[in-house]
């Protein structure tokens, strides 16, 4: 479920939500923020889906929390 297989399509692994969340975080904005930007994206699906793609994008670095907001990281 994190990365994509020969059954699960990228756009619905968490690998490919995670991409759907960087692509809406241009700036720094807070959690609710960036959940109600994403929540109409078919492939984010619900909120349990957007927190676990956050936590792995989190944990690979893609993204930091900094005064209350996320921010996404340099390249």
């Amino acid at each position: 479920m994190i990365l994509p297989t020969k059954h699960i399509p990228q756009s619905e692994a968490l690998i490919g939500v995670g991409a759907t969340l960087l692509r809406h975080l241009q700036e720094p904005m807070t959690v609710s923020g960036l959940w109600e930007r994403v929540r109409s994206e078919p492939n984010v699906g619900n909120f349990e889906r957007f927190v676990l793609a956050a936590n792995l994008l989190y944990l690979l670095g893609g993204l930091t929390y900094r005064d209350g907001l996320l921010v996404r990281a340099a390249p």
